[in-house]
């Protein structure tokens, strides 16, 4: 079940809920009981493969177009 972070504009509180996908956007009351949250934009990171990645071969910041990989 994904895990969904927010922030209370009440008393600044952040925290988790874990409920289903279908209900992300669903008011999620802070733990001090306060209605005035919002949800928080999470950013996940998932690696697939095996190793880091390879130094040199184009790539860099804009894949080797500015000639800056």
């Amino acid at each position: 079940m994904p895990t969904y972070e927010f922030r209370c504009r009440e008393c600044a509180t952040t925290y988790e809920v874990k409920r289903p996908m279908a209900e992300a956007s669903d008011p999620a009351p802070c733990p001090g009981g306060h209605t005035d949250t919002v949800k928080l934009l999470s950013v996940v990171s998932v690696a697939t493969g095996g190793g880091a990645p390879s130094a040199g071969g184009g790539g860099g910041c804009c894949g080797g177009a500015c000639g800056c990989g």
